[in-house]
């Protein structure tokens, strides 16, 4: 058997009349045993493992289910598990019951290529009954959501009509708020005015081109009490006698001029007030 090359090449037959040597040999895939081209088929060697990867079905008498016999297994003990466990006898009728057409007095059985499904009604009939009069079809279905949709919109109508009062008294505090913010508003641009205003009197007195009258008041240096009759002669002083090379000796002092009056004040604050008190609420002379 083989060559000298290839000592292994080849094998017999199994079968015991033909023992060819093959050198391609064929090994069944059920008793695992190596033939030749011709003994290669299971009926040609008779194999005696053949059904053994075979799916044989049987159909139950009582369900009318498939039952598949297992190879190498008693066929008796494969129907008794069957029936005591997988058997149900009601689903014979769903099984056997053949579908026919709905239409009264109509015997038609429907099948895979016989049977149309109405567009309207969606009910299965035959060709002969197909179309809608035929069947005396009742028509597509209302839908029901619209009935639903409506009785929203009416719910959500008597919700927004209950809560008037409510929103009545929230535009109430709302107009009520704007128009206290908008009086605030008002008397600050106001006050803003006033300051401008008197700020602006105080340069021009201070330059020197406006004109200070004084009205019998005496002004007074607040470094070293000296009384002066105008605030411009204050103004000099603290510049001649309390600055030095450009440098104060004590605290630098601001002064506020009433534009009307020409009194001087420390504080902005009672400037405005003095202003509000005495030349009621106008700072232009």
């Amino acid at each position: 058997m083989g060559t000298p090359e290839f000592p292994d090449l080849g094998k017999h037959c199994s079968v015991s009349d033909c023992k060819l040597i093959d050198f391609l040999p064929f090994t069944c895939d059920r008793c695992n045993q190596v033939y030749c081209l011709e003994h290669r088929g299971y009926i040609k060697h008779q194999c005696p493992k053949a059904d053994k990867k075979d799916v044989t079905v049987v159909i139950c008498p009582l369900c009318a289910k498939g039952v598949r016999l297992v190879p190498d297994q008693d066929p008796n003990i494969t129907w008794e598990n069957h029936v005591n466990t997988d058997c149900d006898p009601s689903n014979y009728e769903k099984v056997t019951k053949k579908k026919k057409c709905p239409v009264p007095g109509c015997r038609e059985i429907l099948g895979f290529s016989n049977t149309i499904k109405c567009r309207d009604c969606t009910v299965d009939h035959c060709l002969k009954h197909r179309f809608g009069p035929d069947h005396r079809c009742p028509g597509p279905r209302k839908m029901e959501t619209s009935f639903s949709f409506r009785n929203i919109l009416n719910v959500n109508k008597k919700q927004e009509s209950k809560p008037q009062s409510s929103s009545s008294a929230s535009s109430r505090w709302s107009t009520n708020f704007l128009n206290a913010v908008s009086n605030i508003r008002a008397s600050a641009e106001a006050g803003v005015s006033k300051l401008s205003e008197v700020n602006q009197g105080w340069w021009t007195a201070s330059s020197g081109v406006g004109s200070s009258h004084s009205s019998g008041q005496v002004e007074q240096c607040p470094q070293c009490d000296t009384k002066f009759s105008s605030v411009t002669a204050l103004v000099d002083h603290v510049q001649k006698v309390h600055e030095r090379n450009g440098k104060r000796s004590g605290a630098k002092v601001t002064i506020d001029v009433c534009p009307k009056c020409s009194r001087g004040f420390r504080d902005p604050v009672s400037l405005v007030e003095h202003v509000e008190r005495d030349h009621g609420g106008s700072s232009r002379s």
